[in-house]
This record gives C-alpha cells, sequence and structure tokens, in this order.
C-alpha cells in the first residue's frame, strides 16, 4: 500500500476522533438530540455518525486518486451523511421500508425517510457524473453512470440496514472493503474509506455511541464510490446485483434472525462487544421502524416508557 493511502487513512482516523470530542463537547441542538435509549436501558449518543463523516470527508480530500474521484467520494459522503442526519434528527419513523414509505407518498405524506432516499439518490447521481473510472476516463455511457450512481446509493443504503447491534455496520464495512481491496488499486482505494468508521469502533461496540443514519449512509455511500472507481463493469454490475438483492431481502428477512441462526456469523457479530449482563430478562422486540428499508427487523429494547424510547434503538 502506497504511504499516499496510508497518510490519507491516518487523517481520516485523527479527523474522526477530533471531531468525535469536539461534537461530544459541544453538541449541536443539545445532547437530548442526539440521545439514545439501548436495549439496556442506557443512553448511547448518535454523534459517532457525524464524527465517522467528517473523518471520511477529511481522508477523501486528500486521498491517492484522482480529483475528480476525490471530489466525488467527498461529495458522495457529504451529502449521504447530511441527509442521514436530517432523517436521525427529523424522522418521525411513522413508515419504514421502501414499501412504506412509498405507501406514504401515495397518500400524500413525504417522510423524512423519503427525503433522505431522494436526496441520497440526487447526491449519488451528482457523485456518479463527476467521477472517473478506474483507467481515469469518464463513463461515456449514461448506463455506466446510473451504475455508479446505484453504487453509491444502494451502499449507503445497505450498509445503514446492519446499524441494528453494536459494531454491526463497521463490521459489515469492513466485510464489504475486503472484497474489494482485491481489485486492482483497491486496498489504496478502501483503506481511507474505511479509517474514520475503525477510529470509532471501540465506541459502538462499548455501547457509548452509534453511527446512526448519518455515519452508516455516509460509510456505505464512500464505498460505493470506492467500488464504482476501482471495479471493472462486470465487477460493478455484481456488486450492485449483491447490493440490490441484500436490500429487497431485508424487505421480508430479518437479518438479526440470520446472523443469530448462523454460527459463523453470530460469533462475528458478537466479537468485542459487552456480555449480556446474567439474569437479564428478555428485551423487547418491536418493529425497526427505521425508515431506510429495515420493515422486516426488530430491534430490542427495555421495557422503557414510550418517552424513553427516541427512534433509533439497538
Amino acid at each position: 500500500m502506497s504511504r499516499s493511502a496510508v497518510r490519507s487513512a491516518l487523517v481520516g482516523a485523527a479527523t474522526a476522533r477530533i471531531a468525535y470530542g469536539a461534537l461530544r463537547a459541544r453538541p449541536p441542538a443539545g445532547v437530548s438530540a442526539w440521545s439514545r435509549t439501548n436495549h439496556r436501558g442506557e443512553a448511547v449518543t448518535l454523534l459517532a455518525g457525524p464524527a465517522v463523516a467528517i473523518g471520511g470527508i477529511a481522508a477523501a480530500a486528500v486521498a491517492p486518486a484522482s480529483p475528480r474521484n476525490r471530489l466525488a467520494a467527498v461529495l458522495a459522503c457529504g451529502g449521504a451523511a447530511a441527509f442521514g442526519g436530517y432523517d436521525d434528527l427529523a424522522g418521525d419513523r411513522s413508515a419504514s421500508g421502501f414499501r412504506g414509505h412509498l405507501g406514504a407518498l401515495a397518500r400524500g405524506e413525504v417522510t423524512s425517510g423519503t427525503v433522505k432516499l431522494a436526496g441520497i439518490g440526487a447526491t449519488a447521481v451528482v457523485a456518479a457524473l463527476v467521477a472517473a473510472g478506474p483507467d481515469g476516463s469518464r463513463p461515456a455511457r449514461p448506463a455506466d453512470r446510473l451504475l455508479r450512481a446505484g453504487l453509491v446509493a444502494g451502499g449507503a443504503n445497505l450498509i445503514n440496514l446492519f446499524d441494528l447491534r453494536p459494531g454491526r455496520a463497521i463490521k459489515a464495512a469492513i466485510l464489504a472493503g475486503g472484497l474489494l481491496a482485491a481489485a486492482p488499486g483497491g486496498a489504496a482505494a478502501v483503506t481511507p474509506a474505511l479509517a474514520s468508521a475503525i477510529a470509532l469502533l471501540p465506541e459502538d461496540l462499548g455501547e457509548h455511541a452509534m453511527l446512526g443514519d448519518a455515519g452508516a449512509n455516509a460509510l456505505g455511500a464512500l464505498l460505493g464510490v470506492t467500488a464504482g472507481t476501482t471495479l471493472s463493469r462486470r465487477g460493478q454490475v455484481g456488486a450492485l446485483a449483491v447490493i440490490v438483492t441484500l436490500t429487497a431481502a431485508s424487505e421480508f428477512v430479518s437479518f438479526t434472525q440470520v446472523i443469530e441462526r448462523t454460527g459463523p456469523l453470530r460469533w462475528l457479530d458478537l466479537l468485542g462487544r459487552r456480555p449480556a449482563p446474567a439474569g437479564q430478562s428478555a428485551p423487547v422486540a418491536e418493529p425497526q421502524a427505521a425508515g431506510d428499508g429495515r420493515a422486516g427487523e426488530t430491534r430490542q429494547e427495555s421495557p422503557a416508557p414510550r418517552a424513553r424510547r427516541l427512534a433509533r434503538t439497538r
């Protein structure tokens, strides 16, 4: 791996740590706006999400890539974080999944999730128009631009589907990054994209913080840009097919249930997490109203008053 790739990764990790400390010291809109209650009944902050996005933007700005691809990564990460953050703070969670949002739109209701999906989609299109391909050239065919836009938007949504347990979204991103690293130049491209999230993995695993939509969407968008700028056309088609398949499956299947029933996945999911307290009563299972395609998922939450259930819990 080149020195420039290592340098950009260090910049992203350091910036994320600094941003997280600064945001915790003076959280925008106050502490309560970013606080959620987890399944232990403990307060968890969403401020790791903006910090990961800020670190991702810093890493992308100095990454060993062409000016076009650096700009595309900055746009994709920043746009996904902005619209994801909007959904974190303004989301009413009255609808979930693509079916839920489309149903609400048919009734004349514009949910925060719909705004987020449209905003990230538009950001993905802009990033795809800016980005250059693996050979440094811009895609000449509209189909190639559409393919890259799909990778950015789909990647942003897919990583967010895994942000339901401590560290799960970052682990999923690391696995995806490992596959991308196998492509020519992939390791140098994917390392900066993951650095800021890995830097805050201890806070996520320790249940002090979570990515939320802002962080998970930004991380997935960065991986989408990486896929679109390093993989061949065939590789991009394959990656998008996997994204579409998993996203469609999430409308009907609980990822958490699949993970818990599959030995290796369950082991990886629990790796580094805090053990469950001895004698803890069974948590309450509720529909995951995340507004981003998780209609079939469930969240685990302590039986606390409704006022404490602030929408995004694990």
